[in-house]
């Protein structure tokens, strides 16, 4: 190279160095498994606020399993930034990216397409917020069989929502570089819809902070009950539900009692599903002495996340057998008492990792199906002190996220 042709490439290096400085760092989040539940909805738009928040920089693109039952108009009313792929615009996406993140979920939901992406492109991936059960094989029909473990311990990192799933992963062998505890996205879920919240609130008669939300669910989701799942019903699971639900859903008929005898409160029951609504009469309002019905409100009808969270906020608190109303309601700083049993996995002791391991019943363990009722009821008589555990809660599932987007913001060598 002569002299003259050096500082021509020279001078001009600035300016092509520039060029490369503007190019946003891309990112996929793989997210959105089903509509028929506001917590796995959750899921989407609770990463995408964290996203928007510590990674404002970058490009996100959002791959969708579904977006149907107004999901989509709700996250694009929130979220118009975020481009949406389907089809030959994830093929584009997967030329273009260069990080593909994982979602909040039941397990390595997109597993198949996890491996898909690491080995069409060679870019790196990481995971977001799950829960582990145990080992699993990716299902996919044009891939062979690959053992979850393996996929795990080619992420950059996984952030397993709950410590019991973490040491799970350790203790079958899992060998990514960073494994910690990582909050389930939903707690960063900041949607809303006030005006649909204060209808129905005013058209029931529920005023701000003098309600409780209670949602029941049976052991396992009768998705067979939904037309749209086209799905033919599990005996087993019909059976187990029937044979459990006189006792899972005293605790918290005892806990409705004697909060509308103890308190000036009234009680909504509501839904986090699309078949609680049912449940929630037959359980629930059905059983209750008239006296007591008179101050409890009945779901009719399913409703989205935005306007889920907007009637939490206005509530006292919240208590029932779900997992992610309760997560979205601590990610708010409302107050929420959360009931597990087996056939829910692990997820429910994350309420022991953020701190609230006084308001989390094990309602296979007799001992503490008796105490469920005292704690709502001292959760309802206490609205200072339980909001306040509430926030500290809250403020520590938020430090948490601030790492681990340093963290995602690494792998992407932003900032």
């Amino acid at each position: 190279m002569n002299r003259r042709h050096f500082i021509r490439s020279a001078a001009a290096l600035p300016f092509i160095s520039a060029i490369a400085a503007e190019k946003p760092k891309r990112l996929i989040l793989r997210s959105s498994w089903q509509t028929v539940n506001i917590g796995d909805i959750g899921h989407t738009p609770g990463v995408l606020a964290l996203l928007e928040k510590h990674l404002p920089e970058v490009e996100v693109r959002l791959w969708p399993s579904k977006l149907d039952n107004g999901v989509a108009e709700m996250l694009a009313a929130r979220f118009p930034k975020v481009q949406v792929i389907q089809g030959e615009a994830v093929k584009k996406a997967f030329e273009e990216c260069d990080f593909l993140l994982h979602g909040s979920g039941p397990s390595l939901v997109a597993q198949a397409d996890v491996v898909k992406w690491s080995q069409a492109t060679g870019k790196p991936y990481g995971v977001y917020g799950i829960t582990f059960s145990g080992q699993q094989s990716s299902k996919s029909k044009t891939q062979p069989q690959v053992k979850t473990v393996d996929v795990l311990s080619g992420a950059k990192f996984v952030y397993f929502r709950d410590s019991v799933s973490l040491e799970l992963a350790r203790k079958m062998g899992c060998t990514c570089p960073r494994m910690e505890y990582g909050p389930d996205g939903a707690f960063a879920v900041d949607l809303k819809d006030d005006a649909k919240a204060e209808a129905f609130l005013k058209e029931h008669g529920l005023e701000q902070g003098k309600f409780l939300c209670c949602i029941p669910r049976l052991r396992n989701t009768p998705y067979w009950t939904l037309p749209e799942k086209k799905a033919t019903i599990d005996e087993k699971k019909d059976a187990r539900n029937k044979a459990m639900m006189d006792h899972d859903g005293k605790p918290l008929l005892d806990a409705i009692v004697s909060v509308i005898k103890n308190t000036d409160l009234k009680i909504l029951l509501c839904p986090e599903d699309k078949t609680q609504m049912k449940v929630g009469k037959e359980m629930l309002y059905d059983k209750l002495p008239e006296e007591v019905k008179a101050r409890v409100v009945w779901r009719e009808s399913y409703w989205l996340t935005d306007e889920a969270i907007s009637t939490y906020r206005r509530s006292a608190g919240l208590f029932g057998h779900e997992m992610h109303s309760p997560i979205m309601c601590i990610g708010n700083g409302i107050p929420a008492i959360v009931c597990r049993w087996a056939e829910q996995t692990s997820k429910g002791y994350m309420w022991r990792d953020i701190g609230l391991g006084e308001w989390l019943f094990d309602l296979d363990k007799e001992d503490e199906v008796a105490k469920v009722a005292a704690a709502v009821l001292a959760m309802a008589k206490d609205p200072e002190g339980s909001k306040a555990k509430a926030a500290k809660a809250r403020e520590l599932v938020m430090a948490k996220f601030a790492a681990s987007m340093g963290v995602v913001k690494g792998c992407l060598s932003v900032g």
